[in-house]
């Protein structure tokens, strides 16, 4: 054989072979796993319900069907990304939203011997105490108190500020003024109203009054706006409750 044969021969052998695959393929029972626990399915359920949407109205929306939209969610089928893309967009999330790990949910205990009682502020002789029962949630949908209303003390003037109230009294009597009418409440009497209209709590006995109140704002995002008044009728807000400790 010649050298040049040879030397050919050799290019040939010493050649690397292309790479081979040795390892099993992914079982069709782990991907399905994977896709599961992704929970692709709850997490349309989840945005189409905090929209208040239908399953009619989000088909409106993306070109699918109410049924399949329905197996999706119930995990019978699978979505494509094309398919999935367009739920996205009606929700004006990133695909990467359904994809990444789930936020855990909120669950903050306060201990009572953490609370900070503080006192009526914007006058030296305080109606009532209070501690908010929430100021350590972030982005909190409303705030709770607790509060004591002393006795004998004339009430400060009426606030009003946006949303919803409830009192529940736990001990003591009180007089709870909305707008033009005054209601005497005792203890186990709860109360709900519209925060909209001024109104104001005095104790209508002789010893402490305690209560549990819980304002819900007109606009969730901003808790600046109600919570309990001060001595000049304003109210104080969950923001200036923490500013004051």
């Amino acid at each position: 054989m010649s050298s040049s044969a040879e030397t050919k021969d050799a290019s040939i052998t010493d050649r690397p072979s292309p790479p081979t695959n040795t390892g099993d393929p992914i079982a069709g029972e782990a991907a399905e796993n994977f896709i599961a626990e992704k929970k692709l399915g709850e997490r349309i359920k989840q945005l189409r319900l905090k929209k208040g949407m239908g399953l009619v109205e989000l088909g409106r929306h993306t070109g699918l069907s109410a049924s399949f939209l329905s197996q999706l969610e119930t995990g019978r089928v699978v979505p494509t990304l094309r398919n999935l893309a367009r739920i996205s967009l009606v929700f004006s999330k990133d695909l990467s939203y359904f994809f990444e790990p789930e936020p855990k949910t909120l669950f903050r205990v306060q201990r009572g011997k953490d609370r900070i009682r503080l006192p009526q502020s914007g006058t030296d002789d305080p109606a009532y105490y209070f501690e908010s029962l929430g100021y350590l949630i972030p982005d909190r949908q409303l705030d709770p108190y607790f509060a004591e209303f002393l006795p004998n003390v004339t009430p400060r003037r009426a606030h009003q500020h946006p949303g919803s109230e409830f009192l529940y009294v736990l001990e003591g009597e009180m007089d709870i003024t909305h707008g033009d009418g005054t209601h005497r409440l005792e203890a186990g009497d709860a109360v709900y109203f519209d925060a909209n209209t001024p109104h104001s709590y005095a104790n209508a006995g002789q010893t402490p009054a305690k209560a549990l109140i819980v304002t819900l704002q007109g606009n969730a995002s901003s808790h600046n706006g109600g919570g309990l008044p001060n001595g000049n009728g304003k109210t104080r807000g969950s923001n200036e409750s923490t500013a004051a400790r």
